[in-house]
């Protein structure tokens, strides 16, 4: 019999996981295929890459590419800028400098919502 794992011990054995080259490399050619003037989420990039649950890794190798990825073009669910104070302000100069617009807080994300290709991959 398969036992289902709860959503916090599936996040253990996520926080458990190895690193793995593979996976980041696969995570920064994602990032890299977002074009100016669009942006993805978090979530899509990591789906895209192939591991849909590494959202966090997402988060984790943007902080730590030192400006070498499009980090703009990254945003949270609903096109929401998660960076805080000047970083946040300057994530949305560099996608309006893109030519993004917004809806108050969040990317216009009907208009600006890049679309991963599946099969490509």
């Amino acid at each position: 019999m398969i036992r289902k794992l709860t959503a916090s011990e599936a996040a253990r054995r996520l926080m458990r996981a190895p690193k793995s080259a593979q996976r980041d490399a696969a995570i920064r050619k994602t990032i890299r295929q977002i074009p100016r003037g669009k942006v993805a989420t978090y979530s899509q990039v990591a789906a895209a890459a192939g591991y849909p649950l590494y959202h966090r890794q997402v988060a984790q190798l943007l902080r730590g590419a030192g400006g070498t990825l499009p980090w703009q073009r990254v945003v949270g669910a609903g096109g929401q800028i998660k960076l805080k104070y000047e970083a946040g302000l300057e994530q949305r100069t560099r996608l309006e400098m893109e030519g993004v617009r917004f809806r108050g807080k969040r990317v216009d994300m009907v208009e600006h919502q890049h679309y991963f290709r599946g099969w490509e991959y």
